[in-house]
């Protein structure tokens, strides 16, 4: 395993975790823009539910790889539908908050392919 790949691992886990606790504990800045966007609030407990199993799972991933690739392509596939949430909701001002999250799971998961 390469340095590079343990470090962006552990970093895009301890992110995309964190915003899983906030969804849990419904922290203002995230559950306003949730209601703008017209999410359901009864979707939000699964939704964090999601991001926590995907930080969960890039963890096991760096013992068992294909754990660590499947965690990492659903969390692509979930920011990518936050992405999409976003634009459809005109919500240009918050656009930046998904790729946030996205950019360091794709580097996760391309990272976790190469080696």
């Amino acid at each position: 395993m390469t340095i590079a790949y343990i470090i962006v691992t552990i970093v895009a886990s301890l992110w995309v975790g964190f915003s899983a606790y906030s969804i849990f504990a419904k922290a203002s800045y995230v559950v306003d823009p949730l209601r703008h966007y017209g999410v359901p609030e009864s979707w939000w407990f699964r939704l964090g539910l999601a991001k926590a199993a995907g930080a969960l799972g890039l963890l096991v991933g760096l013992f068992v790889p294909f754990i660590g690739i499947a965690a990492g392509v659903g969390l692509v596939l979930y920011f990518l539908g936050a992405l999409v949430t976003v634009l459809r909701a005109r919500s240009y001002e918050t656009v930046v908050a998904p790729l946030m999250y996205l950019v360091p799971a794709a580097a996760a998961l391309v990272l976790g392919i190469l080696v």
